[in-house]
């Protein structure tokens, strides 16, 4: 099990990109959080096993259908906070 920080840069808010990506992480079994930054990105925390992490990390490079992705920024990140869903934030 790992955490990565995901940053999704584009025109991926006003096209239910954290919903989408929730809706996403439910079904692969992916904990976190997805929240909107002030610049326009979206900035997701991703807790899961490696196989099924890679394939949220893959769905994060195109997003549900409304979003134009440009860019995806993946790091990985100690495991500092105990996530028991995914939950998308303000």
């Amino acid at each position: 099990m790992s955490t990565k920080k995901i940053i999704v840069t584009g025109a991926v808010q006003g096209v239910f990109f954290r919903k989408t990506a929730k809706q996403q992480a439910d079904i692969m079994g992916i904990l976190g959080s997805a929240q909107n930054q002030p610049d326009g990105s979206v900035l997701i925390y991703a807790y899961g096993d490696a196989e099924p992490l890679q394939r949220f990390i893959d769905w994060c490079r195109q997003g549900p259908a409304g979003a134009k992705v440009e860019n995806v920024t993946v790091t990985d990140v100690p495991e500092t906070e105990e996530y028991r869903w995914f939950e998308i934030l303000g």
